[in-house]
């Protein structure tokens, strides 16, 4: 089994901690608890560069190794890192586990040392119309982000 974590920061006062784990060449569960983030969804994404030099606007575009549109978890035309959105609750947190296909954590696309983002508005999941439907899910901004980094 492989394990990765990445804490998340931000200079909004969004914090969590969001665990990854694969067993040999299976789906990759993802756990993970944030705060500070205002009532409602927000998209969740691995991003293609593990670089935090400018804060979450550095961490460049969704990981998309096949180069697909912006889609959602379960579509087939979908970047690789679009896990869609977490769903926080009134207090301000939110808990959640995803399982995906796309996000290995070992070979040639592993989304070790890349970044995952959380985003200040709901991901449309490449549905709604907008200019950024296809690109970015037109979740809005970067609130929070961190490198996922390998865990003993």
């Amino acid at each position: 089994m492989v394990k990765a974590v990445a804490v998340l920061n931000s200079n909004e006062g969004v914090s969590g901690t969001v665990y990854f784990t694969q067993e040999g060449h299976g789906l990759t569960t993802v756990t993970g608890s944030l705060s500070g983030l205002k009532p409602g969804l927000h998209g969740f994404h691995v991003h293609a560069l593990g670089d935090t030099t400018n804060g979450c606007l550095s961490t460049g575009p969704h990981f998309n190794p096949a180069g697909k549109e912006h889609g959602a978890p379960e579509d087939d035309n979908r970047h690789a890192g679009d896990l869609g959105n977490v769903t926080v609750g009134e207090d301000g947190t939110a808990t959640f586990t995803v399982v995906d296909s796309q996000i290995p954590l070992t070979g040639p696309n592993s989304i070790v040392g890349r970044a995952v983002v959380v985003h200040g508005d709901p991901d449309d999941l490449g549905k709604g119309g907008h200019e950024l439907s296809k690109s970015t899910g037109n979740a809005g901004g970067r609130v929070a982000c961190g490198i996922i980094g390998l865990q003993a």
